[in-house]
């Protein structure tokens, strides 16, 4: 068995029959290369007992030889591969042994280093870089992000599944076989993959010779090119389809299923993407750039270049006008259903209840992400993984708002590595750091990448971007101005710091940005191999027959949501305390109003023979329901709005509208009921009452105090309305107070509104028009407080059928509200699922 001699930049290994040796950019790799073109674990080199084999194990970039890509093929000495390029990728040249100095495999290669940055191009001064040494930091890299070609071995004409990667294992199927795949043992296909359920899916051989796929139930859903098969059901499966189930990818070729697992090295790129707006004005213009894989890139840019929509178009939460976003050569737009799982997005505020402790946090969080079966001790084995990965263990115990900035972006950080996601989006993860903060963020996002995961973040803040693969550089009007390695970055503007660059971009907003960009050598040898492919087209069912599957179902993720608010409640000392305190004042201050006056009809008559006004009665049923309004909306009037980032993140996961808002309606209506009986409970049982009521005969009280206690759930409805609208939490005071103000003036008790044209029809809109006119139907307010108008009030007839329907129409109008606040509610989530 012959010895092989490889020699790469410089440096030599002789390798030994008897083990194979990989190549790639893993450090526990045996041969080691610091390029982005390479893959994490791009080739393995091995004696097949006949001669020596290189074999590529589906690298992005490919292998080549002789200028053609190859799969696997026999080598010696003589024989010369590129990787990642098949031009100017890193070469490896082998020789028999002797001719070379044999060096120990898993010698600490050097890295590569630029040769030197483009010339400057549009007119600005440019030095090329100094050639860095490895011990002054991270080397520049060498060349950019290459999209996957296909060559010869590639895949047998089916579409590449996973970039043109080689499946990860291979299974033999059989006519008549049944194989099922999930994560109990008994399955055929077992996946460790706490996103695939129990018993996910089978694959049934059929009499034809075609493969069909049957979902048995699953929670996360199981896929055909990226779009869900309804549960339970079933599809016919093409030569060129793929199946998803969650982080697994299967296809069938001939008789056998081949499986892709995604570990992580995937390929991400934007092709040109354009984001229009109102107007026709381009907040986005002809985006391109690709992403190596197990990378961490910064994006940065002055306010108004464009970071915060482009982070929208790469994630989905508001699609590109124009271009595509793939995934591993999967559009993303199209397959939002399925990809969705594999993406984590960290926005710039927190994604967590800073009320709970960061171990109960996550808890939620996972009950939330994960399917229905899986059990608490699986949950918690991997929120405990993740909290050491992340060195949170210690702090699990801790309340979130304890925690320093620092720490409650690694929560946030946290919350996202539970369902293992392969490509991370921040978004300004370092605002409002010090700079200790801001290093200690920045080096856990290498820490991320260097782990297997790729990792884009969007950042304010320069002091750390050396640490990074490859940096993209936004200018005004949302144009690329740069994409590269970050030490080469500041050379090619030509300046010596970045706040030098972003004045630039201030005093030269005409400027061609993009142009100067698009016409340097920097361009051609990072981005426009990019720019240039076009994305591959993908036949799709039309959007409207997606429908996004949930990992629980509607009960179980109610529950939890309800658990989880209790518990952020429970948690507010304060807000539990207001929650007595309010309505025990508002009641009080009902007492006030001539404690020893009753609430009966009284026996003196006027001149025109209707009672006199008992004012009494009309003043303390208008602090009743005032109060009951102002308790109901207070309670829910920010409910929503400090909550919006959170619904944000986690609709996109799989959670349900309905599901969320009736959650809010429980344990808000609940606490609001429970105001309104004890405002009614002090204002009616210390008064002199009527002995009889219209429905519940003795029970005058609790008839009184019913309408009060609708008149708080539904304000509270309003309330919800009011927070699904507003835009910051600032402004809902000013319409808390508006509406509280409202409902004084159309209770009914001020003046006369039966027979005021226009004002009495709009009244029927206010819950406290209700309320009072039910309270009133038992008081018989049309005796107690007559108007001296020709016709009774109609609302406040002292008839059980009348109670009856100014009740109905209090949960009518709260109907109503809810029905608003889920229409609103959809206004914030990723517009992909919408459409």
């Amino acid at each position: 068995m012959p010895e092989l001699v490889l020699e790469l930049n410089g440096r030599t290994w002789t390798l030994d029959a008897s083990r194979p040796y990989t190549l790639g950019r893993d450090p526990q790799g045996d041969v080691v290369l610091d390029d982005a073109r390479v893959s994490w674990r791009h080739a393995t080199i091995s004696w097949s007992g006949r001669g020596w084999v290189i074999e590529d194990h589906g690298s992005t970039n490919g292998t080549f030889v002789q200028g053609q890509r190859i799969h696997q093929m026999e080598i010696g000495p003589g024989s010369a591969v590129h990787l990642g390029n098949a031009t100017d990728g890193p070469r490896v040249s082998l020789t028999g042994a002797g001719a070379a100095a044999p060096q120990q495999a898993r010698s600490q290669q050097q890295p590569y280093a630029a040769q030197g940055a483009a010339p400057a191009a549009g007119g600005w001064a440019q030095q090329a870089p100094q050639q860095q040494a490895p011990e002054q930091g991270r080397p520049p890299q060498q060349g950019g992000h290459i999209p996957p070609q296909q060559g010869p071995g590639a895949g047998a004409g089916a579409p590449p599944v996973y970039g043109d990667r080689s499946p990860t294992t291979f299974h033999q199927m059989s006519l008549g076989r049944v194989m099922r795949i999930g994560r109990a043992l008994e399955n055929e296909l077992v996946v460790s993959d706490l996103q695939v359920s129990r018993h996910h899916a089978e694959f049934h051989a059929t009499p034809d010779g075609r493969a069909e796929i049957r979902d048995l139930g699953s929670h996360n859903g199981t896929f055909v090119n990226g779009m869900p098969i309804a549960k339970g059901g079933s599809a016919l499966l093409g030569p060129n389809d793929i199946v998803g189930v969650g982080h697994s990818t299967f296809r069938v070729v001939g008789d056998r299923l081949e499986e892709f697992v995604d570990t992580g090295e995937v390929s991400f790129s934007a092709r040109h993407l354009t984001v229009t707006v109102d107007g026709g004005k381009q907040i986005l213009k002809d985006v391109s750039f690709g992403v190596p894989e197990k990378s961490l890139i910064a994006v940065i840019g002055p306010s108004g270049s464009g970071k915060s929509t482009l982070l929208k178009a790469l994630t989905g939460y508001r699609p590109a006008n124009e271009g595509d976003v793939l995934y591993d050569n999967r559009n993303l737009y199209k397959q939002f259903a399925e990809l969705r799982q594999r993406i984590g997005l960290v926005p710039q505020d927190d994604i967590l209840h800073k009320e709970l402790s960061v171990k109960k946090a996550l808890k939620y969080a996972a009950k939330l992400r994960f399917p229905a079966d899986t059990t608490t001790q699986e949950r918690d084995a991997r929120i405990d993984e993740v909290l050491r990965e992340l060195k949170l263990d210690i702090h699990k115990d801790k309340k979130v708002t304890s925690l320093s900035g620092g720490q409650r972006k690694r929560v946030s950080v946290a919350l996202e590595l539970l369902t293992k996601p392969s490509l991370i989006f921040l978004d300004e993860p370092t605002s409002g750091l010090d700079p200790g903060m801001d290093r200690d963020v920045m080096q856990l996002l290498r820490g991320l990448a260097d782990d297997g995961r790729t990792v884009l973040v969007v950042t304010h803040s320069v002091a750390e971007l050396a640490i990074c693969d490859k940096l993209l550089v936004m200018a005004p009007g949302g144009s690329v101005a740069y994409f590269g390695p970050p030490e080469e970055a500041l050379n090619f503007f030509g300046y010596d710091t970045w706040a030098d660059v972003f004045s630039a971009f201030e005093n030269y907003r005409d400027y061609d940005w993009a142009g100067r960009w698009k016409g340097s050598q920097h361009y051609q040898m990072y981005a426009a191999d990019i720019d240039a492919v076009a994305p591959q087209s993908v036949h799709m069912p039309p959007p409207q027959a997606m429908r996004q599957p949930k990992p629980q179902g509607w009960m179980s993720q109610l529950g939890t949501l309800v658990r989880r608010y209790v518990s952020v409640i429970a948690s507010d000392k304060g807000f539990l305390a207001l929650t007595v305190i309010l309505p025990a004042v508002l009641g009080a201050v009902s007492l006030l109003i001539e404690p020893d006056k009753t609430l009966l009809v009284n026996e003196k008559l006027q001149p025109n023979g209707l009672p006199v006004p008992n004012s009494t009665a009309a003043t303390v049923l208008l602090i009743l329901a005032v109060g009951a309004c102002f308790a109901g909306a207070a309670n829910s009037v920010r409910e929503l709005i400090k909550e919006r980032v959170i619904y944000e993140r986690e609709r996109a996961t799989g959670l349900s509208r309905s599901a969320y808002l009736m959650s809010k309606v429980i344990v808000l209506g609940a606490i609001t009921m429970f105001q309104g009986a004890l405002v009614g409970a002090i204002g009616f049982t210390s008064r002199t009452i009527p002995d009889e009521g219209l429905i519940l005969g003795g029970a005058v009280a609790v008839e009184l105090s019913l309408p009060i206690m609708a008149l708080g759930f539904t304000s509270m409805m309003f309330g919800l309305v009011i927070s699904s609208l507003v835009k910051t939490a600032e402004k809902t005071m000013p319409l808390l107070v508006m509406f509280a103000i409202i409902q004084v003036v159309f209770t009914g008790c001020l003046f006369p509104l039966n027979g005021a044209l226009g004002v009495n029809q709009f009244s029927y809109l206010m819950p406290s028009r209700w309320a009072v006119g039910a309270s009133g139907a038992t008081l018989d307010f049309n005796k107690i407080n007559p108007h001296n108008t020709a016709e009774a009030d109609p609302l406040w007839e002292h008839e059980a059928l009348t109670w009856a329907l100014d009740m109905a129409a209090l949960f009518a109008l709260a109907a109503v509200c809810a029905f608003f606040v889920a229409r609103f509610l959809r206004r914030h989530e990723p517009e992909v699922m919408r459409k």
